[in-house]
């Protein structure tokens, strides 16, 4: 694993930190459509792992979203931010984000589709999550288990769709030193 820039450690906190306390930001509006539906939850949390996909996508390094859900997950135990998981909502962390970095390996031959790429893998993030609180604490069964499911599926692609048009706006920024290294080594080989 090769080192990272000063830039990209700097982004990586920034999502980290933005994963964490976005889902407080968002859960007030996410809570209108999770009860009225009678589930509960996956819509913050599709939001919340929307900066883990971004980050790995532009950071471009194996194991990167699994690292920064760990360092979440110690985050949430620290601040208190455990939610109904308590002691056990370091798993509710770490296992999305390994879902995400074993999507982003399996897809990387999509690097064309963009898009698709990260509302697939943010999609099984979410479902990942939903399935891992379900298994903790909510044991969920039948059909209310597929609707809790399914929204979380839903919501994790609207959520990477809006992943992909904000990591089309941060690449230039966050991807500046891999572009001057690429140039430079093109250059070099002239």
């Amino acid at each position: 694993m090769k080192r990272y820039s000063l830039r990209t450690v700097l982004f990586l906190a920034l999502c980290c930190d933005l994963g964490l306390f976005s889902k407080r930001l968002i859960s007030p509006a996410a809570n209108l459509v999770t009860d009225s539906l009678h589930i509960p939850g996956g819509v913050g949390t599709s939001f919340s792992l929307m900066f883990l996909v971004i980050a790995a996508m532009l950071a471009s390094q194996p194991g990167c979203a699994t690292m920064m859900s760990v360092i979440q997950s110690a985050l949430a135990l620290g601040l208190g931010m455990v939610g109904s998981m308590g002691a056990l909502s370091p798993i509710g962390y770490i296992l999305p984000g390994g879902t995400i970095n074993l999507l982003l390996l399996a897809t990387k031959g999509l690097r064309d589709a963009c898009e698709v790429r990260m509302a697939l893998v943010n999609a099984a993030a979410a479902v990942c999550a939903a399935l891992t609180a379900n298994w903790i604490v909510f044991r969920l069964w039948g059909p209310a288990l597929l609707l809790y499911v399914c929204v979380a599926a839903v919501s994790g692609t609207l959520c990477g769709l809006l992943g992909a048009a904000a990591a089309h706006r941060l690449a230039p920024v966050v991807m500046v030193r891999q572009v001057q290294n690429a140039r430079a080594q093109v250059e070099g080989a002239k």
